[in-house]
């Protein structure tokens, strides 16, 4: 395989001691490799930062976008920003590192055996239009999230500042992400990079359906059918595995918590490979000097 690949990985969850080794272990094939980082790096800024910092020492071009736990306040760092602020920070900190967030222009890649393709980090939320069946509102939903007991804690850690609730923030994410993604040249693909699936479809095998609510939002459904995407990488479900739909490959990256990875394994390596894409008989990204 040429040089140039792009790599993808999620859900690193560095605030737990036994994942802190798997950082050491992201290595790049080849010098002129790319990796998207979808989220859920760690609950602390600092954490996130080395996290961002070591990897962009290794590969060609990181590519970041924000989960629910980068927005989480905590007691001990930076408790008395806002979820927004906490976000704007974190922006600061990739940026005087070379990564790439939401918020900056897409990279796009000429060169390579995939090219030309563009990255897009998309940072859009939810909005509790993932609702659990039978009810027809916010409201009825999370009731009945609590009466079974399946609550995401964002819902206690989460201080939204400015916005009334998740949504509004949510509907403003999304408006702005539509407006970067409409004026973007039609004629080079786009890999989106979001930390929640984009179509609801990829949480129909959740073990607890009433989480699904915490995961999307119905405005972000046709997205891969409206705009030229060739594949879509998210995280935050913690169950690697890729799918299509409407022709389009939806990759979920995500590492997960050890109770996860041990009962799984890793049988498709820690780095997923998002580009070129290996067909179905896909294997673990090898070692750089395999």
């Amino acid at each position: 395989m040429p040089d140039g690949r792009l790599l993808a990985v999620s859900d690193l969850h560095l605030g737990i001691t036994e994942n802190h080794a798997f950082l050491e272990r992201l290595r790049p094939t080849g010098p002129d490799d790319w990796l998207i980082v979808a989220g859920d790096v760690g609950e602390r800024v600092e954490t996130v930062e080395w996290a961002l910092a070591s990897l962009a020492e290794r590969f060609a071009k990181v590519i970041w976008t924000p989960g629910n736990h980068e927005l989480w306040s905590t007691t001990d760092e930076h408790a008395h920003l806002t979820a927004p602020e906490r976000y704007r920070l974190l922006v600061d900190r990739c940026r005087a590192h070379g990564v790439l967030t939401p918020e900056d222009p897409y990279a796009v890649r000429t060169d390579g055996p995939a090219g030309p393709y563009a990255v897009a980090p998309v940072f859009t939320l939810y909005d509790y239009t993932w609702r659990v069946p039978g009810v027809t509102d916010k409201r009825q939903s999370l009731a009945r999230a609590h009466e079974n007991g399946v609550v995401c804690t964002d819902e206690y850690r989460i201080d939204l500042g400015p916005y009334a609730g998740l949504e509004d923030w949510c509907r403003e994410r999304v408006e702005a992400t539509e407006k970067t993604l409409a004026a973007h040249d039609p004629e080079v693909p786009l890999v989106l990079a979001s930390h929640w699936p984009l179509d609801r479809r990829p949480t129909d095998i959740l073990h607890y359906p009433d989480f699904a609510q915490w995961c999307g939002t119905e405005l972000t459904a046709d997205w891969h059918r409206r705009f030229h995407v060739t594949a879509a990488v998210y995280g935050h479900l913690h169950i690697p595995r890729t799918t299509w739909y409407e022709g389009v490959r939806f990759e979920e990256v995500s590492l997960g918590y050890p109770r996860e990875w041990r009962r799984r394994g890793h049988p498709r390596g820690l780095l997923r490979q998002i580009l070129p894409y290996p067909g179905p008989s896909e294997q673990p990204v090898p070692a750089p000097d395999a």
